[in-house]
């Protein structure tokens, strides 16, 4: 009965314009673009129609095309482009407003129905998918109940617990001794045979990429730093074994030499990346690797620190000021030296529907609005492994489509206010 009533729950969150699209009520939709930003990086083209038939983009075509029985979307005054990607959240995470006991206090269906409600939010916000690299298990359940269509949310590629050293960044802290045992994450490891185990538990648990946590991390309760933490046989170990799982690594690192060392032992992409420097910058090159920078984040630690009524504890306000700061020039930095950028917030450490405040940022760092958009869009498609079916609006791609009022190529800050979301052709907002 409880879960039943949970489903239920779950449906009724479930917008109506969505819930009657599932229907079928028309098979076509004709959304009429005043501009159209269709692959992001190329140049926009004005008054189109864009054809969506079963969920996917059928074809675009020039001028506002009509057909009296297809449902159409008037977009002539807005500009048009794909749903957006945030390669770095936590749906499960809300830091502002969460509770340091939360994780003995909350129940399994707390935590999968908190993440819900951030799912649905982010969603709202334009972002159609997302990586969540590191939750918990209920990410996987979420997961599936977004693809089933019970619950509205992005399309979620997920990591599940991070494969992370004893006592280091990923690890359970600040509990006594009996509570630490029997919350201890089956993905902690300890030398190279270990961290082997770990990948293959994460892979078994349904992790669609491995995060680890190559360095110390801000808000870990401990005054362990944010330097190196995981060993180099132990990031060989756990990037051969996930090669041999099928599965690509993402790595947590914040201090030069984690980050260095995760590149040498060939991850594919480094989450934060504060200090990195420019020879920095020539490993991510020379091994094709993504730098996901996460500039929101380090800001909001950065505010969080020098509020003197901060939730913070001293351990996580040392590391906050030391890293909150440096990470506007470290994506400067890998942006002017022609690093990878894929788009990511970390959000659940900032506010879930906050995401698109990254570009700012990203522009700030020296991209073109368009350079930006692009990173949340081509590339962070392909980085999460999704670009055969999103990141651009292309016939047989996915009907991720958003539209907002203003030129985001003018002022990005215009993708702050999305208007329009749709996602596998169902409507779920039309501010209109």
């Amino acid at each position: 009965m409880k879960h039943l009533l949970l489903a239920a729950t779950a449906l009724l969150t479930l917008p109506v314009m969505a819930q009657a699209n599932h229907h079928g009520e028309a098979k076509t939709t004709l959304i009429h673009a005043g501009t159209l930003i269709a692959v992001p990086g190329e140049t926009p083209l004005k008054n189109q129609t864009i054809v969506v038939q079963d969920g996917k983009v059928q074809r675009i075509v020039a001028g506002f095309m009509t057909d009296p029985d297809a449902k159409t979307i008037d977009a002539k005054n807005m500009t048009v482009l794909p749903g957006l990607i945030d390669s770095h959240v936590h749906l499960r995470g809300d830091r502002a407003t969460g509770r340091p006991d939360d994780v003995v206090r909350l129940e399994a269906g707390d935590v999968a129905l908190q993440a819900a409600a951030h799912a649905k939010t982010t969603l709202m916000a334009g972002f159609t998918a997302v990586q969540d690299v590191g939750g918990p298990k209920e990410i996987f359940a979420l997961r599936r109940a977004i693809n089933k269509g019970l619950v509205p949310g992005p399309h979620i590629r997920a990591a599940g617990s991070a494969i992370a050293a004893t006592g280091g960044h990923g690890d359970f802290h600040g509990f006594k001794d009996d509570i630490l045992d029997m919350y201890q994450s089956e993905t902690i490891c300890d030398g190279p045979a270990d961290c082997r185990r770990a990948v293959r538990q994460a892979v078994k648990n349904g992790a669609d990429v491995i995060k680890i946590t190559a360095t110390g991390g801000v808000l870990s309760d401990t005054n362990a730093g944010t330097g190196q933490q995981l060993l180099d046989d132990e990031l060989e170990a756990i990037v051969e074994t996930a090669a041999t799982m099928g599965r690509k690594v993402t790595a947590h690192a914040h201090d030069k030499d984690g980050i260095d060392a995760a590149l040498r032992a060939g991850i594919d992409s480094i989450e934060h990346g504060s200090f990195m420097d420019r020879e920095t910058s020539r490993l991510f090159r020379q091994n094709d690797a993504v730098l996901v920078p996460t500039v929101l984040a380090g800001m909001t630690v950065a505010e969080w620190a020098a509020d003197p009524d901060t939730f913070l504890t001293p351990n996580q306000v040392k590391k906050a000021r030391a890293v909150g700061p440096a990470m506007q020039d470290m994506a400067r930095l890998a942006y002017e030296n022609g690093v990878t950028i894929a788009f990511g917030t970390d959000s659940g450490v900032s506010a879930h529907g906050d995401n698109a405040k990254e570009f700012q940022y990203m522009v700030a760092a020296g991209m073109s609005p368009m350079e930006a958009i692009r990173s949340a869009t081509v590339v962070a498609a392909d980085h999460i492994q999704m670009g055969d079916m999103i990141g651009t609006l292309e016939p047989g791609k996915q009907a991720d489509i958003i539209a907002v009022d203003e030129d985001p190529l003018a002022d990005v800050a215009a993708l702050m206010d999305v208007d329009f979301v749709m996602k596998g052709g169902v409507v779920y907002k039309h501010d209109r």
